[in-house]
């Protein structure tokens, strides 16, 4: 099955929170917080700290930039993985001011220790933005975020595994960030198929993974997330959620560690799947929510059907009433 967009996302224990410390407070809580609201903790909402951050990039071998705004993450990363030039001011390309840049051993290009791609950018770079103008979800919808209330994150792989397993990507991001969601977060995540990460049928999370064509070997693949930390119900689309309003931890609100914890299942998960790639498939059926259930099945042409969703073949297509599904929008039944 080929690499789709997907929106955003399990068994094994949850990582330990990695080694990056929340920022001092001393921001107020947002004004104009409705009655019974939850408050938003003061200073979750300030900007991602890579400072804080580029030990932990460092161990997980990535570089990581943090820009203020950008149209899309994804869309830069796809830029830079074709040889284009890019809009963040990353070593090497012409970009904004601003844009803040914590390496690890993989590198950029320009930086000290790359391990450069012959013909394309290499892998693990990762970008973050406070805002995004035309962040993108699964089946080209927008995704977007009040500043400092989420995470728009985007990750530049190139797996080294078979093209058959290449369609496994979107789930096995997925599967990764619920785990994390769960035992870092400690809200009940769960995956409906392929990849939108919920809770209690209320999206938290959107992922949305790209082919980034390029004559370098293996080829690229650009992972993007978006995650909603601590927004208030009036920031969010309809039948959304974020860890605030799931009653998270206040201590887990913290976006920088949250995002720590994030990457560092995330690259553990990629390094698993590109060993045994075949494991993939059991993990994923533990996160999903949605075999067992009844649904609609709605198709790319306009025409829909109901079923009940039994398994997730080895390709990763859904399975509904005997049928395989390759691309379609999925709709849980009560």
């Amino acid at each position: 099955m080929p690499v789709h967009p997907a929106e955003s996302p399990g068994r094994r224990t949850a990582p330990a929170a990695p080694a990056v410390s929340p920022p001092a407070t001393g921001h107020s809580p947002d004004p104009a917080v409705p009655p019974g609201a939850p408050a938003v903790p003061p200073g979750s909402r300030r900007p991602l700290d890579v400072d804080a951050l580029r030990p932990l990039a460092a161990r997980l071998g990535l570089a990581l930039a943090v820009v203020d705004e950008i149209d899309s993450t994804n869309a830069e990363l796809g830029r830079i993985a074709r040889g284009l030039p890019g809009t963040t001011g990353l070593p090497g390309l012409p970009g904004l001011p601003g844009t803040t840049v914590a390496t690890g051993t993989t590198g950029l290009p320009g930086v000290a220790g790359a391990a450069a791609v012959p013909g394309g950018a290499p892998a693990g770079l990762v970008l973050a933005a406070e805002r995004q103008s035309a962040g993108r979800g699964r089946l080209d919808r927008s995704w977007e975020s009040a500043a400092g209330a989420g995470l728009m994150v985007s990750v530049l792989v190139r797996p080294e595994t078979g093209a058959r397993w290449l369609g496994w990507l979107p789930m096995v991001v997925g599967t990764s960030l619920v785990r994390t969601l769960r035992g870092y977060a400690g809200v009940p995540a769960v995956l409906k198929w392929p990849n939108d990460v919920q809770v209690d049928g209320a999206k938290l999370a959107g992922i949305l993974v790209e082919l980034a064509p390029s004559p370098a070997v293996p080829p690229a693949a650009v992972i993007g997330f978006g995650l909603n930390v601590t927004a208030r119900a009036a920031e969010l689309p309809p039948r959304s959620t974020s860890l605030l309003l799931l009653g998270a931890d206040p201590a887990r609100l913290d976006r920088s560690a949250l995002l720590g914890a994030l990457l560092t299942d995330l690259v553990e998960a990629l390094g698993r799947w590109e060993d045994a790639p075949e494991r993939a498939r059991g993990e994923y059926r533990d996160a999903c929510a949605t075999l067992g259930r009844r649904v609609r099945v709605e198709l790319p042409d306009g025409t829909s059907t109901l079923g009940t969703a039994t398994d997730v073949d080895e390709l990763g297509r859904l399975i509904v009433d005997g049928r395989a599904f390759s691309a379609a929008d999925i709709v849980h039944l009560r």
